[in-house]
């Protein structure tokens, strides 16, 4: 895929005749590890989960890197395999943990209403406050359903447009929207109250 910019790194980890965690293969490690860590920890809900979906995720890459043919963004390939990782953890897990936000990033426009700004200078009362706001919308993430906190994850906290989440989930453009459309009135549900004290006072 020509216009895939990870596409002349991948060709040479698939064209390297001694395969390892170094050279080639660290340079790909190294460009992935922040989004791969962000997507499993969104979705597991805590830092022990993203990280054990996190190493799932690049052994598989690692073992199955040799297979990809380019059919799709090589990032959606990971995305798809990262999702997948933390979902089947979540799963498997006996107890469900909520987490704070440790790494915030901004929403798109549309998600807006979500966003949490950072500040220069704040008052503890201040700091207190977001704090509190950030960890009931992590709650809120994590009590939607896996394929809506999924939609959620990839289109406003990883940034994917609607042509990448579906790409990387495999659905129609029309299942990405009404998925997301889900996503919004839950989250409206949820953080309603959450939103009228932290905005109202």
């Amino acid at each position: 895929m020509s216009s895939d910019p990870d596409a002349e790194l991948v060709v040479a980890c698939q064209q390297s005749t001694t395969p390892s965690l170094e050279g080639e293969f660290r340079q790909l490690y190294d460009r992935f590890k922040d989004r791969v860590y962000n997507v499993c920890y969104r979705i597991s809900g805590n830092p022990t989960d993203a990280l054990d979906a996190s190493q799932e995720t690049f052994g598989i890459i690692f073992r199955r890197v040799s297979e990809f043919r380019f059919q799709s963004r090589f990032s959606s390939w990971v995305y798809r395999i990262a999702v997948n990782a933390s979902i089947d953890l979540r799963r498997r897990s006996r107890t469900r943990r909520f987490a704070s936000l440790d790494v915030v990033q901004e929403a798109s426009s549309e998600a807006s209403r979500y966003e949490i700004q950072d500040s220069n200078v704040e008052m503890p009362s201040q700091t207190a406050s977001r704090r509190e706001f950030e960890i009931e919308v992590q709650r809120a993430i994590d009590r939607l359903s896996p394929k809506l906190r999924t939609i959620v994850v990839l289109r406003y906290l990883e940034s994917l447009s609607y042509e990448e989440v579906s790409e990387t989930l495999k659905v129609s453009l029309g299942t990405v929207k009404s998925r997301l459309a889900r996503a919004h009135d839950a989250l409206d549900r949820e953080l309603a109250p959450v939103l009228d004290k932290h905005y109202l006072g």
